[in-house]
């Protein structure tokens, strides 16, 4: 086993995504990154590249240190049930980005191994994702190599496990949320006038600067609001219409809904594996 290598079990969109924004950061050469699938023709284009494309989880739990559990969560007891004899306690760290599964799901599975829950977004396959992270004890140990890997694909923040249904509305959910906004933008370009792809550029790109400005600035919203509002202007118009029709709450109630829906699909999962 190469300490430098990666297992991503489970190429869907999030796993296709870590795997390419570990090998275009370059974090990890291509031939350090095993990838796997059922069917592992939709993924032939990650073994063009170089990526290490299996079917076999366990075998490629025997080449890796780094154990990425990217599978869709009716497919996790089957996956750690296949991956269970080929797990080292002194060799291999878990780290799961599966909706609603705990820690101690994953260590009633497998052992007290050293375990990690990850919530990225799909904006890691381009170095901007969030990344919020919560470690059990054995984890702690390699808690810094982690950040480190994570903060190459982005920004990182280290949360209490309990607080990671929230962060999954906010931060995983959040790139579809803020997708539809962008969306919505774009819409209203076009009947403004402006032809569709100029309306997305625009979008897009002020999007990006709205961000950047919070981030740079470290200010709130607000104060950056107050810099392009005048007293009966076009913006405070615009954002007072916005605000009639429920633009903050419908924001709030989505993300809401969102959380209330992982609660719910983790309370089924525990009634089943009961």
């Amino acid at each position: 086993m190469n300490n430098s290598n990666v297992a991503i079990l489970g190429a869907g969109n999030l796993g296709i995504a870590i795997a390419e924004g570990l090998v275009s950061n370059g974090q990890f050469k291509p031939e350090n990154v095993f990838v796997t699938r059922r069917n592992t023709k939709s993924i032939q284009f990650l073994k063009d590249k170089g990526l290490q494309v299996t079917n076999s989880n366990s075998e490629a739990v025997k080449q890796c240190r780094w154990i990425m559990l990217c599978v869709q969560p009716a497919q996790l007891d089957n996956v750690l049930n296949d991956i269970k004899p080929h797990l080292n306690l002194e060799q291999h760290v878990l780290l799961s980005v599966i909706t609603g599964v705990t820690i101690d799901k994953i260590v009633q599975s497998v052992g007290d191994f050293p375990i990690v829950r990850s919530m990225p977004n799909t904006a890691i396959a381009v170095q901007q994702s969030m990344t919020c992270l919560a470690f059990n004890d054995r984890a702690s140990q390699v808690e810094q190599e982690i950040v480190d890997i994570f903060n190459c694909l982005g920004e990182t923040l280290i949360i209490e496990e309990e607080l990671m249904a929230g962060a999954t509305a906010l931060c995983s959910s959040g790139i579809a949320f803020n997708m539809r906004f962008i969306r919505a933008a774009t819409q209203g370009g076009i009947q403004l006038g402006l032809d569709a792809e100029d309306a997305q550029k625009i979008a897009v790109q002020v999007s990006k600067g709205a961000s950047t400005l919070l981030a740079v600035n470290e200010s709130h919203p607000e104060q950056e609001i107050d810099k392009v509002t005048t007293p009966e202007g076009c913006t405070i118009a615009g954002l007072n219409e916005m605000e009639h029709q429920g633009l903050s709450s419908a924001v709030i109630k989505g993300l809401v809904t969102s959380f209330q829906r992982i609660q719910i699909l983790k309370e089924q999962r525990e009634k089943e594996s009961a």
